[in-house]
């Protein structure tokens, strides 16, 4: 009779023996760049060669999915259904990639190589999003080897435009409600709060961008005969952007500071201390004064602007410009109105007698904020399964500081969402020298096997609280 300690110790050789990073390196192979239109064959043969084959070969019944959104991309659909009765988890995952950035990698690493030094394993995609539905989908494999069987019924959707702010997704949950009915959605994405401490997360902070622009006349005009006498844009952005924010990025907007920080939520994140890992510093003295760091980044809103030009700046010359531009982002949790974002900022610029300054919404780039219930059982379920596995107690999340579309799960689909991530902060997921750390995915793959193992052991029909 198979074990959960028999899957576990298969799941350990194929991490140990190169299993993991040699698939691994077949699937980051695929210049899956979705922003990148000329990547678009790519984005469908990862579908074709990469994923159907591993998930078939599992018992997986595969189809692809067309975009209902035409600037889309398509999507895969597979179900493993082993009795009506089960409960049913659905899991997600993205095989496109943030634009490669090619020429800024260090020298002996490329973004569609695997190369391993040490505990990490370089390449675009290990950490976002390729390694983690890898690990997923290795530890489903895992228990069905063990078993013979899941004991509960297993549903993937792979999207390959989550890059692109998932155009079509949830448009394509709507029209196929009742394929994708299930119980829960448990899904890797995002960075661990530390690589040493398993993490769960129920959702994410929303995202709006947005461009701030003045616009005063066409051309630059001579800064020797007309300084002084015309208005300068770019002074004028700057101060209408420090209007929005204080010195030290607290935010000003009033509607932009949320309400949903209660004593529960600060409770949850006394355990849930940012920095420490291989990245930069947390700068104490940065955002809003009267609470932590982790207050700041998972339980608030904070404000950046991402980009900002006027003139020329590679060539400048004097001239005073006829305009400056900001791209800027606001990421916010719940109990921000997301419908009230640009116009709340409209109102206060108006107030500030910044009327000059032009609010214009980018046409991608939104997430909604969502957020489970910390207590919620399918939450206690899958701790009390990492506890075991990992011998670590997991840290508890309200919700990512960065964004998915959790709300095409936990809103269009009803479903509660748990959110295990695999990567960590300092893994430079979007730029240069993007990298997995092969202990952390070692731990995720034990991890994994151990939960999906426990769902369908004893626990598999539906109703079952498992806790």
């Amino acid at each position: 009779m198979t074990s959960r300690s028999s899957a576990l110790k298969n799941i350990e050789e194929y991490a140990d023996l190169g299993g993991f990073v040699e698939e691994l390196s077949r699937l980051v192979a695929y210049p899956t760049e979705s922003q990148e239109p000329a990547a678009r064959p790519e984005l469908k043969r990862y579908l074709i060669e990469a994923a159907i084959p591993m998930l078939e070969g599992m018992g997986f019944n595969c189809r692809i999915l067309e975009n209902p959104d035409e600037a889309g991309c398509p999507f895969l659909y597979a179900e493993r259904i082993e009795d009506p009765d089960f409960e049913t988890v659905l899991t997600y995952g993205h095989g496109d990639v943030i634009r490669a950035q090619t020429d800024e990698w260090r020298q002996d690493l490329a973004p569609f190589k695997v190369v391993v030094e040490g505990d990490k394993a370089y390449g675009r995609g290990t950490a976002d999003n390729k390694g983690q539905h890898l690990i997923n989908f290795a530890a489903l494999r895992a228990v069905i080897e063990a078993r013979g069987s899941l004991g509960f019924n297993a549903k993937v959707i792979l999207e390959m435009a989550e890059e692109c702010g998932s155009p079509g997704l949830d448009a394509l949950f709507s029209a196929h409600k009742d394929l994708l009915q299930s119980d829960v959605l448990i899904a890797s994405d995002g960075p661990r709060l530390h690589p040493d401490r398993p993490t769960l997360f129920m959702g994410s902070r929303g995202a709006v961008n947005f461009d701030l622009r003045v616009e005063f006349r066409k051309g630059a005009h001579h800064s020797g005969n007309w300084g002084g006498l015309l208005k300068d844009p770019a002074i004028v952005l700057a101060h209408a952007i420090s209007s929005i924010v204080d010195r030290r990025g607290q935010i000003k907007v009033p509607e932009w500071r949320p309400t949903s920080l209660s004593p529960a939520i600060r409770e949850t994140l006394k355990d849930c201390p940012v920095g420490g890992f291989d990245g930069p510093c947390v700068d104490t003295d940065w955002g809003e004064e009267s609470l932590t760091p982790s207050e700041r980044v998972f339980g608030w809103n904070s404000f950046a602007v991402l980009a900002q030009k006027s003139g020329v700046p590679e060539a400048p010359v004097n001239a005073i410009s006829g305009w400056a531009n900001a791209h800027c982002q606001l990421r916010y949790v719940v109990g921000t109105d997301p419908e009230d974002i640009l116009p709340a900022l409209r109102r206060h610029l108006d107030r500030e007698g910044y009327a000059d300054v032009q609010v214009v919404p980018t046409e991608r780039g939104r997430f909604h904020a969502t957020r489970l219930d910390p207590d919620h059982p399918w939450v206690r379920r899958v701790a009390v399964s990492v506890g075991e596995t990992t011998g670590k107690k997991p840290v508890l999340l309200p919700n990512l500081a960065g964004s998915l579309p959790n709300e095409s799960f936990s809103e269009t689909l009803g479903l509660p969402t748990v959110w295990l991530p695999h990567s960590y902060p300092g893994c430079s997921q979007h730029a240069p020298d993007e990298h997995l750390l092969l202990s952390s995915s070692r731990e995720a793959l034990r991890m994994m096997t151990g939960l999906f193992w426990d769902i369908g052991e004893g626990r598999g029909h539906a109703g079952s609280s498992g806790v």
